[in-house]
């Protein structure tokens, strides 16, 4: 990864004089070479397209400075499709409804193995 120009941080400044004082103090930076940057939040998704990301580690601490142009999309959450063939599964295994078995199901993000489990668990 390439080293960052402080005055990227610190436009102005004296290029030397910034690099010299920013060693002084432990801060090590360097450019991350990042196609697209996203933000997850739980109802929405922010995303910086063509970005300019600087990790900056000072006295062990890590942080991102993170530029570029700024969209905003909702979140839409992906529901997996429950088939029949699995609720039929989970049924023979557990001697589950096939309502209870949907739910252990839906409940597991569609995982048989998990969904199996919570309801032999209830027993």
């Amino acid at each position: 990864m390439e080293e960052v120009s402080s005055t990227k941080m610190f436009p102005g400044m004296n290029p030397r004089k910034m690099q010299q004082m920013m060693r002084q103090m432990g801060v090590q930076q360097e450019e991350i070479n990042a196609q697209e940057v996203i933000i997850r939040t739980p109802d929405k998704d922010i995303i910086v397209v063509n970005p300019s990301v600087i990790k900056v580690n000072m006295m062990g601490q890590e942080t991102l400075q993170i530029t570029g142009q700024i969209k905003e999309r909702p979140r839409i959450e992906k529901t997996e499709e429950i088939s029949l063939e699995d609720i039929e599964t989970v049924q023979e295994q557990t001697g589950a409804t096939a309502q209870a078995a949907r739910q252990a199901l839906e409940e597991a993000n569609g995982d048989l193995a998990e969904a199996i489990l919570a309801l032999k668990k209830e027993d």
